[in-house]
């Protein structure tokens, strides 16, 4: 790599050293991601991964790409990268675990207007934090220098997981029924959704987003808001290993009504105890400083529950006390009764 460099391309914006430099410091973050499936190393034109298929009849695999979106608008205005993605990887695994399956690798995209090393190296640290925490390895990514593209400081960041699941074990809620109960797993905050309404509320581009707030504590807006998405990953998996799981929603952007009935079949419908839900304090924060209804608040918001877990009446308390045995301060928030609304607050 010593001879590639093009006086020309750099003349133009694209220092294709600097890539060679940030692989170089993102090496040793990404060896913490690897498991015993990868067959591949850093650089090569794909990556490789060997299927280990003990146990499993009829494997079946599931993928999930997601970004983080105009959170990254908050990095921008904090300074602050290491953390961003551990949200990329959480949009992902948390969508593919839904559907029961275990992550396997990810990859990810990055996109920006100048590539300094250190600040991509800081993104994928937090993208191989990720990867630690759902059990992943991450296997491949592009970074993109786009100058005229993207502004020299901002950058996209995106991401793709591929999980496997036996076939006969795969969610689908079709034993679901009336009188199953409705479990929260418990969000770190905003998660990676609703940023477009959450920056207009707060003007974060004029306002003083680094200063501390009462309301959160003591801990400043920004900060608050880059707490990284929870990851589900694991405590499902273990609670998967023991107890019947009927349904799973990763409560991202359209909150409560938009996810919760995507695990729910026709006829039936989530009741959900409003004043169950442990409202975080952002989120009554976000409500008073924009003046939102209620309403819109749970059609937007995770509100404090980032996943919603559906098993039956007498398997709820075996549940909970797995998921809680698994670091989740799970509570239950409601039940599914017969009803043609998918989602009664």
């Amino acid at each position: 790599m010593k001879n590639s460099r093009s006086e020309a391309y750099a003349a133009a914006g694209v220092d294709i050293t600097a890539g060679y430099k940030a692989v170089e410091l993102m090496k040793k973050h990404i060896a913490k991601t690897m498991t015993s499936g990868v067959c591949s190393d850093v650089g090569g034109f794909g990556g490789l991964f060997e299927l280990d298929l003990t146990g499993i009849t009829r494997p079946v695999l599931v993928s999930g790409t997601d970004g983080v979106g105009t959170k990254l608008k908050i990095a921008f205005l904090m300074d602050k990268h290491d953390t961003v993605g551990i949200d990329c990887v959480a949009m992902c695994v948390n969508d593919i675990i839904c559907s029961g399956a275990k992550p396997l690798f990810f990859l990810d995209y990055i996109a920006c207007g100048k590539n300094v090393p250190e600040r991509i190296a800081d993104i994928v640290k937090g993208v191989c934090e990720g990867c630690v925490q759902s059990g992943a390895a991450l296997i491949g990514g592009e970074t993109a220098e786009m100058p005229g593209f993207y502004p020299e400081n901002e950058y996209d960041l995106a991401g793709y997981s591929t999980g496997i699941v036996d076939k006969a074990k795969i969610i689908d809620n079709k034993s679901m029924c009336e009188g199953d109960v409705i479990i929260a797993l418990p969000s770190s905050g905003v998660h990676s959704n609703g940023f477009s309404l959450v920056r207009k509320v707060f003007d974060v581009e004029s306002a003083d987003i680094k200063a501390p707030c009462e309301e959160l504590g003591g801990k400043s807006i920004g900060e608050t808001l880059l707490t990284p998405t929870r990851i589900y990953v694991k405590p499902v998996l273990a609670l998967m290993d023991e107890v019947k799981v009927k349904g799973i929603s990763h409560i991202t952007g359209g909150g409560f009504y938009e996810n919760i009935p995507r695990s729910i079949p026709d006829g039936l419908g989530a009741k959900i105890q409003k004043d169950a839900v442990r409202i975080l304090p952002i989120f009554k924060l976000i409500q008073k400083v924009g003046n939102i209804t209620e309403r819109d608040m749970f059609n937007t918001f995770n509100m404090g529950v980032g996943m919603s877990i559906v098993v039956a009446k007498e398997d709820a308390d075996k549940a909970l006390e797995i998921l809680k045995a698994n670091g989740e301060d799970a509570y239950i928030i409601g039940e599914i009764i017969a009803s043609d609304d998918k989602v009664i607050l």
